[in-house]
């Protein structure tokens, strides 16, 4: 009998083990959790940045307003002033507003990865033009290449906690800029099916390689009718004029029906006032720019309200990614944004870490919660970017997945039920082995309430040396090596890729 109990403790215990090394039923820190608990600014700060920056539009105006934009802003009431610049009356400006797509999605071509963009949800993803690659066998800097955009792309493939992807780095052995966005869409297409960005460096490649897009999608004009892409954007340059190059990208991603991100990237002290109040209102009137111009080209066109402050250090002039000060200013950009009821696109997790150290995890760890937590929609440059944005990292791509899914654990704040108050299972446990290991309550939570890192090293100081001392770059870099070694997806037909191919020069 007492061989006949041991061996079923040793099987409760062997399923007890199963259980816990299984992966959970419900994701306990998926992606899209609810934002908006943090407001660093009050309603009546609030009232004043946006009234600030409305009068800045229809007092101050815009500048270098390309001759077609000025005409279809005019038409729509936007006036001319004395010194040439357009102003836009508040009216207008309010108008589009009113008039904006608040909820739309972003799709992907596998459409369970579609996400949809506005409310309180919250989603990482990427973005970043670094020309760095930090190698993953050296771990130096060296020019970032295209077989990199392609290993970015394969290895984000399978991080849960990407959920779009925008090219992270710049393939500088690609010369040509046709060639590169060419190469750079192509890239995004074989290798994920998540929602992707990217960018165009003239409007004249936006229909040639909508032609590829529609390779992909079946056909032509299969991807105007649900495009798997989103372009990034920065018609407006600070402060407050407009680029003709990127108007006239606008322009032509509005014609062949692909979602823009209107990115405003204004840097405190340089480009916009130094005070950070000044900042905001500034760098608000300037999005609330690209917004009107989406307005006057298509009402209600699909726009990410990307408004991204950025600072640099005064002291240098260098441009400083992590810090308190570009934490609370994303923040108060997603509050606004929030509080306007526009889909929201902030900046953060962008160190200026070179290496993958304490810097690293302080300044990424920081300026994301801060994001999330006001309720930033999408939270660009949030993975694998280093240096400043100089550089991307495999090894920083595989850690701040980890990262994210904290923050989304964060998010999901506590669930206050009766089941969860727990009172029948404190009771049997004082009253019965005076501890809750092995309660069919503590299984439940475990299951459903903990996210448990593989990364981020929990052992005991005697384990952890006896298992060689590792620290979080060594382990992240054995995960990314071991995911560029065996995931090499290519999610185009061998049909889809001749013809791409015969069309363009495809350099990988």
């Amino acid at each position: 009998m007492d061989t006949q109990n041991s061996r079923l403790r040793r099987s409760g215990r062997k399923h007890r083990i199963a259980k816990r090394a299984a992966k959970p039923a419900v994701n306990p820190a998926a992606p899209g959790q609810s934002g908006g608990r943090y407001t660093p600014l009050t309603s009546a700060e609030l009232t004043a940045i946006y009234d600030t920056s409305l009068r800045l539009l229809a007092e101050l105006g815009m500048g270098d307003v390309p001759k077609r934009l000025q005409e279809d802003l005019l038409a729509v009431g936007a006036e001319v002033a004395g010194n040439g610049r357009i102003t836009l009356p508040r009216s207008l400006t309010e108008e589009a507003i009113a008039q904006a797509a608040r909820r739309f999605t972003l799709h992907g071509r596998d459409p369970d990865r579609s996400i949809e963009v506005g409310g309180d949800k919250v989603y990482f993803g990427t973005g970043g033009a670094a020309v760095q690659t930090l190698d993953i066998e050296t771990r130096l800097y060296r020019p970032s290449t295209l077989q990199d955009l392609h290993d970015f792309t394969r290895l984000q493939d399978t991080l849960a906690n990407v959920s779009w992807f925008t090219r992270c780095c710049i393939a500088t052995d690609v010369p040509n800029t046709f060639d590169l966005d060419v190469n750079t869409a192509y890239a995004l297409m074989r290798h994920t099916t998540k929602p992707v960005a990217t960018a165009f460096t003239l409007a004249e490649h936006v229909a040639p390689i909508v032609q590829m897009f529609d390779i992909a999608a079946g056909g032509e004009g299969a991807f105007a009718k649900r495009p798997f892409v989103k372009a990034h954007i920065s018609p407006v340059i600070s402060p407050m004029r407009f680029g003709a190059d990127a108007v006239d990208v606008v322009y032509e991603c509005i014609r062949h029906n692909i979602p823009v991100s209107c990115i405003t990237a204004a840097q405190s002290g340089a480009t916009a006032p130094a005070t950070l109040a000044g900042f905001l209102a500034q760098s608000l009137a300037e999005t609330l720019a690209s917004l009107v111009m989406v307005h006057a080209i298509q009402p209600g066109f699909p726009m990410i309200f990307s408004n991204w402050p950025l600072v640099i250090d005064l002291r240098t002039g260098a441009f400083a990614g992590g810090g308190g000060e570009i934490a609370v200013l994303n923040a108060a950009s997603a509050q606004l944004s929030n509080w306007l009821g526009l889909p929201s696109g902030v900046a953060a997790s962008m160190t200026d870490a070179k290496a993958i150290d304490a810097q690293y995890g302080a300044e990424k760890g920081m300026t994301s919660l801060a994001a999330a937590l006001a309720g930033g929609n999408l939270i660009y440059e949030s993975s694998g970017m280093t240096a400043s944005l100089l550089g991307a990292s495999f090894e920083a791509f595989v850690l701040d997945d980890e990262m994210h899914s904290a923050t989304y654990r964060a998010l999901r704040g506590i669930e206050v039920t009766e089941e969860n108050l727990g009172f029948d299972a404190i009771c049997d446990a004082v009253l019965g082995d005076g501890h809750f290991l092995g309660a069919q309550h503590t299984y439940a939570a475990m299951e459903r309430d903990y996210f448990y890192p593989q990364l981020a090293d929990r052992d005991q100081p005697v384990t952890w040396l006896e298992n060689g001392a590792q620290d979080a770059w060594y382990r992240a870099n054995a995960r990314a090596g071991t995911i560029l070694q065996d995931h090499h997806p290519d999610y185009l037909t061998p049909d889809q890729d001749a013809d791409i191919r015969r069309i363009f020069n495809i350099l990988a």
